[in-house]
């Protein structure tokens, strides 16, 4: 028999969200029902509802979760939101995020049709097969990590997007060596988790710039070393205070503009890593002349290029052992009733991470 739930769920374009009561069929065939803890509140579910994440609606919003199986042993999960067909030629190789078969599992489970329903039956999106702002979820048993009980679920569902893009950026994109200078570009969830990683990795120099004073000083409380409030040229800035320019500079806004600026801050033979999503209108222009004289390198990064069964628990250690700030990552937490205002917050910049607690 399906299960009642309250969700959040997205139904127009750049309009609040919406919480209704919802329907969540029982899991099939390699499935498995969760009752959700905790659900991160994410940019990319912000960029679904502005459409620049183009996901068809409704859609039922959230993939950073975390909470326990209803069915098996009742195991802790954390929510993965990438679909791994572990066949294709870069799953085979370690390098999952890039699968070629993502797409399958995308708004629905892997079997393809729907599992949750609104209250007058119609069938509703879930959110790169997740779905998981919600009370209750049926997704693919792919998409679950189980993890240690003992974490605590407002801290498992970071890992679940936001702390594995940023670090796992630093850690696998990137792999800054110790004594490097680091440039961020953004300090959000994401941009803080990138700050966190390059000082876990040894960084000795790592430059936090935004536009706003508040988040620049998280950004000094998670590992910056010196913060520049986002002027007319931050490239200027940080080849000064770098002598250069910095070793390494990571995108973590979506903005063509800014991927420009870390591509012309990195001193030659740099890495310039974007990790922010952009609008699908927006570009990124370079000097083509100066590729072969600088020999600087730009490359993306989506989901910190991890491997989720691998780095996660990987996480999660850092966290255990005191290395990575979790708890100190969240600045407000939220009923499910009180999710527009969640991404209200959001939007206007005050959260480093908003979490929903069911």
């Amino acid at each position: 028999m399906p299960r009642k739930a309250k969700a959040v769920l997205c139904r127009s374009h750049n309009q609040p969200v919406t919480v209704e009561e919802i329907n969540v069929d029982p899991p099939k065939r390699g499935e498995v029902s969760v009752r959700l803890a905790a659900c991160g509140v994410c940019h990319s579910d912000l960029s679904a509802i502005t459409g620049t994440i183009a996901l068809p609606l409704p859609l039922v919003l959230g993939h950073e979760g975390a909470g326990v199986t209803e069915l098996a042993k009742g195991d802790h999960v954390i929510f993965s939101f990438i679909y791994m067909c572990g066949k294709c030629r870069f799953c085979v190789s370690g390098r999952p995020v890039l699968c070629l078969e993502q797409g399958r599992a995308l708004t629905t489970p892997l079997e393809g049709s729907p599992r949750v329903h609104d209250a007058k039956g119609a069938p509703l999106n879930i959110f790169s097969g997740c779905g998981a702002m919600a009370e209750y979820a049926t997704v693919s048993a792919e998409n679950l990590i189980r993890v240690d009980p003992k974490i605590p679920a407002e801290c498992a569902a970071l890992v679940g997007c936001g702390v594995t893009t940023g670090v796992g950026a630093v850690f696998n994109t990137a792999k800054v060596e110790p004594g490097a200078s680091v440039a961020v570009f953004g300090c959000g969830g994401v941009g803080l988790s990138v700050i966190q990683g390059a000082r876990i990795a040894g960084a000795e120099r790592i430059i936090a710039i935004d536009t706003l004073e508040a988040k620049l000083a998280m950004a000094k409380r998670f590992g910056a070393t010196d913060v520049l409030l986002a002027g007319e040229d931050p490239v200027k800035a940080l080849k000064k205070l770098t002598g250069g320019g910095p070793d390494y500079a990571f995108e973590c806004v979506g903005s063509g503009e800014l991927a420009a600026a870390a591509y012309r801050a990195i001193r030659r033979g740099g890495l310039a890593v974007v990790v922010g999503v952009a609008k699908p209108s927006d570009a990124t222009s370079i000097r083509t002349m100066t590729l072969p004289f600088e020999e600087k390198t730009i490359t993306g990064s989506y989901f910190g290029s991890c491997v989720p069964r691998v780095d996660f628990p990987r996480m999660l250690a850092l966290y255990l052992k005191g290395e990575l700030k979790l708890e100190e990552l969240i600045t407000r937490r939220y009923r499910i009733d009180e999710a527009p205002q969640a991404f209200a917050d959001l939007e206007a910049g005050r959260n480093a991470r908003g979490v929903i607690l069911f």
